[in-house]
């Protein structure tokens, strides 16, 4: 393997910008006899399992299956070429072609003209979408979406794609509906209906295709069970049993086509394009990220943004339906030994010489066998493990999953993404808004830190720390804590705020301090503040709020702020306290267990409930 990141000298000037312009100019030095040859045993691999796939993704879209091997065809070129990963894999996937059917099917009949033109449109405008976040730099934006998302989505979506091939698996003639409920009312009142000649030439191209996948992997498993399960519709006489063939595909690379950019079809599908476009971009970020965890290569998410829009909107006007980042393909690329985004090149130029040999070879390839491919796919969709893991870990995960899960299988998949997304934000902000507050004592272990959590309090002083953004969001959760430290038995006049996990404050949050600084001076108590960051600390500075706080009450150090405060505690609410924590307090100069510094015996007088300083 050659090392791809040798370090030189920075380009600059023209050569900098041009690399910026064309992203494959940064890997281009990189290209030699040896990467050629395990980028083409690659792309050899990559043509070969593409092949089936792309057949019965364009299948799950509606779609002619030859457009399935066209986007398999141009999409991959361009996202190699000016994306970031030099190992992710882009073409037709499983979710964006049953987002790209359920979009388009009910605006026209799937496979007419009329619908693939719409296609082209939707996807010319989800690159448009892409191209524009990845200009506006809003790659990070894909954080934002949580894992529990795609996972309900993809687990949702794959449902559907079951669905949707039931028919094709049981030889059932049923009406035109894409409604859920509706498909399964329909198939459970024709299941007397069912041609078994057409179940068994699934059922065998399924179990074929999952014994190649179970023991050997790295063989083009579903091709040859497509195989299978063609020779076997030969051996039945199959189209004497009403079994359906896919027809014959045109031997031709991807035509030139044009997509419908009048006024009314863009308005009409840009929210869905956008749905289209979010879904897209998380599946190849997530992808090429996974990837690149292996392979140590740093991923630009803007750059990704580009390469994804681009090559949508090239393959647009040729004949490609939307595309992005395929895990399966990505994985056995780089499991194949891929160096450079040439192998995705590769791949495209021998899967053009396969289209052109075998496309006369599909008039003998049974509906049914696709069925049982898909079935297969649309299992192998549903990550059992991780979505276990979620509902043993975190209920508003699982909250956010169930609830993408069910908006996929009952709403138009579009809102089903836009309701997941609005999930994730509105999760995010909640903990961001909740930031956490633990209470802290000082460490008896001198090896460790000055402070430690703890559930133990001090009748003089309460000591928290707060983990996360002090902003406007998070103002009123920290003031009702701090307000609620006053309410509670042995309540506190004096509270010193540590600030080291505070890696952000605004006006909202200084404005906040002040005003707590106020009330508990009010109270014949102080609010002391030690370890703000410098960037927390510079806002208080320039907003002025450090005089109306107190510098006198503001620390650089925990043990600085306890070695201040702790010396000057109030006698009468120290008198009571039978376990001091701090070793600068009063009365562990005075009490130990109980006796006095000479030896005799003290009996301290039960506290009052009604004290304020009582330590129950």
């Amino acid at each position: 393997m050659i090392n791809r990141y040798n370090v030189k000298p920075r380009p600059t000037g023209a050569i900098s910008w041009l690399r910026k312009l064309f992203p494959f100019l940064r890997w281009w030095n990189f290209i030699g006899w040896d990467t050629l040859r395990a980028d083409l045993l690659a792309g050899l691999t990559g043509a070969v399992i593409v092949l089936p796939q792309g057949v019965a993704f364009a299948m799950i879209a509606g779609l002619p299956p030859e457009y399935g091997l066209y986007t398999a065809i141009i999409t991959p070129v361009v996202a190699a070429l000016f994306g970031s990963s030099l190992h992710l894999i882009s073409g037709p996937t499983t979710a964006i072609s049953i987002v790209v059917f359920s979009s388009i099917s009910p605006l026209a009949q799937p496979g007419s003209e009329a619908y693939i033109r719409l296609v082209l449109t939707l996807t010319f405008l989800a690159g448009v979408h892409q191209l524009a976040f990845g200009l506006a730099r809003l790659g990070t934006l894909v954080n934002f979406v949580s894992h529990s998302v795609v996972i309900g989505f993809t687990s949702g979506a794959a449902i559907l794609i079951a669905t949707s091939q039931l028919k094709h698996v049981l030889g059932l003639s049923l009406p035109g509906s894409n409604d859920f409920l509706e498909v399964w009312l329909n198939i459970f009142g024709r299941l007397n209906e069912i041609n078994w000649y057409v179940f068994a030439v699934a059922m065998v191209t399924l179990m074929a295709a999952i014994f190649f996948r179970a023991k050997i992997p790295r063989w083009p498993g579903m091709l040859f069970a497509m195989i299978i399960g063609s020779v076997l519709c030969l051996l039945i006489d199959g189209s004497e049993h009403g079994i359906r063939l896919v027809g014959q595909m045109p031997a031709r690379l991807p035509p030139l086509s044009m997509p419908d950019l009048s006024l009314e079809t863009v308005r009409e599908l840009a929210p869905k394009a956008l749905a289209v476009a979010l879904l897209g971009l998380i599946e190849a970020l997530s992808i090429g990220r996974s990837i690149a965890a292996k392979s140590h290569q740093p991923i630009d998410g803007n750059q990704e943004f580009i390469g994804q829009g681009l090559s949508n909107i090239v393959g647009s006007f040729f004949s490609s339906y939307a595309g992005s980042g395929s895990f399966t393909r990505s994985g056995i690329n780089y499991q194949a030994g891929a160096i450079t985004p040439l192998a995705a090149v590769f791949s495209a130029v021998m899967l053009a010489l396969l289209l052109l040999l075998i496309a006369p070879l599909t008039a003998y390839l049974p509906i049914a066998a696709m069925g049982g491919i898909i079935m297969m796919v649309a299992y192998y969709l549903i990550d059992v493990h991780h979505i276990r893991t979620i509902m043993k870990t975190s209920g508003e995960e699982t909250a956010v999953l169930l609830a993408t899960f069910f908006a996929t299988l009952f709403l138009d998949l579009e809102f089903a993404i836009y309701i997941g997304v609005l999930l994730s934000l509105v999760l995010y902000l909640n903990r961001t808004a909740h930031p956490r507050i633990v209470n802290m004592v000082p460490n008896t272990d001198t090896a460790g830190p000055p402070l430690i959590e703890t559930e133990t309090e001090c009748p003089y002083l309460k000591i928290i720390r707060i983990d996360g953004p002090l902003f406007f969001g998070a103002v009123n959760h920290v003031s009702e804590y701090l307000y609620n430290i006053d309410k509670s038995l042995m309540r506190k006049r004096n509270v010193l705020i540590v600030g080291c996990g505070i890696n952000f404050i605004d006006v909202a949050g200084a404005e906040m301090l002040a005003q707590e600084a106020r009330r508990r001076r009010a109270q014949r108590g102080h609010l002391y503040l030690c370890e703000f960051q410098p960037k927390a600390y510079g806002v208080l500075e320039r907003g002025g709020y450090l005089q109306i706080i107190g510098k006198e009450y503001i620390f650089a150090t925990q043990q600085e702020a306890i070695a201040r405060i702790i010396p000057e505690a109030d006698a009468t609410i120290c008198r009571y306290c039978k376990d001091p924590i701090f070793k600068e307090c009063p009365v562990s100069k005075r009490f130990v267990f109980g006796a006095t510094e000479g030896g005799s015996a003290v009996a301290p007088t039960s506290p009052s409930i009604e004290n304020p300083g009582s330590k129950m």
